[in-house]
């Protein structure tokens, strides 16, 4: 589904990404675990087309999306659910939703689509009225996903979806992707709780200063001792 060859990438004069290469099939949860600053977020923004390419390609479904602009790679199959949430303070959780689907023109299916996102999170239905600045992180993390799910996404690309959220709601948001996966969408997880995103994923990359280190089954990895001193604080 997605190839990234030889990505470099960079925020001004600073270069992010030194030639990151990985690839996500069809049905999978792949995740990106890495210490901060390693590169994993500036990865989603590169696929997003956000943070330009400066060189190597990135195709998405045979196609090559690496100069293609942030909207076209949207209607194209891939939404981003951004690290912060990033929902819209002063619209109400219903009008943030429908953001989520502002390409779209079939207005049956967003009807039915607002649906699916309340029966996923049946607390965004109770606020639906609700400014999203009111909302708790929790609840915003939950509607920053229901808003990018509203794309119908071929691929969603998730960037932390458990910062700064109790415990529980983290399981609550976890289960969730599972879910969404099981459904049929795949998903690109950036995630710091390296021990639950492997947990839920099939494969997993390791980046450390822009570079993929290490890559296999979300399992072995899992088990490796590295990952586990480095990222599971394991001993």
């Amino acid at each position: 589904m997605l190839e990234l060859r030889d990505v470099q990438a960079y925020y001004g004069n600073i270069q992010a990404l030194k030639g990151i290469s990985l690839n996500v099939q069809v049905g999978e949860i792949v995740t990106l675990v890495g210490s901060n600053g390693a590169g994993k977020s500036t990865t989603l923004m590169t696929i997003s087309s956000v943070v330009p390419v400066r060189s190597g390609s990135i195709t998405f479904l045979g196609k090559d999306i690496t100069k293609v602009a942030t909207d076209k790679v949207v209607s194209m199959g891939i939404t981003q659910v951004p690290e912060g949430r990033m929902i819209f303070p002063a619209l109400t959780v219903l009008e943030n939703l429908r953001m989520g689907g502002y390409l779209r023109k079939d207005k049956a299916g967003l009807k039915e689509d607002e649906e699916r996102a309340f029966e996923m999170f049946p607390i965004l239905k109770e606020r639906r009225k609700q400014y999203g600045g009111t909302l708790s992180g929790g609840e915003q993390q939950m509607l920053a996903i229901g808003r990018a799910l509203m794309a119908r996404p071929k691929l969603l690309l998730l960037d932390e979806p458990s910062l700064g959220l109790a415990p529980i709601v983290v399981e609550n948001i976890f289960d969730v992707i599972v879910q969404i996966n099981k459904e049929g969408t795949t998903v690109l997880l950036v995630e710091q709780n390296a021990q639950m995103a492997l947990q839920i994923a099939h494969r997993g990359y390791v980046l450390e200063t822009g570079l993929v280190t290490m890559s296999g089954k979300a399992s072995d990895l899992l088990e490796d001792p590295k990952v586990q001193t480095a990222y599971l604080g394991m001993d």
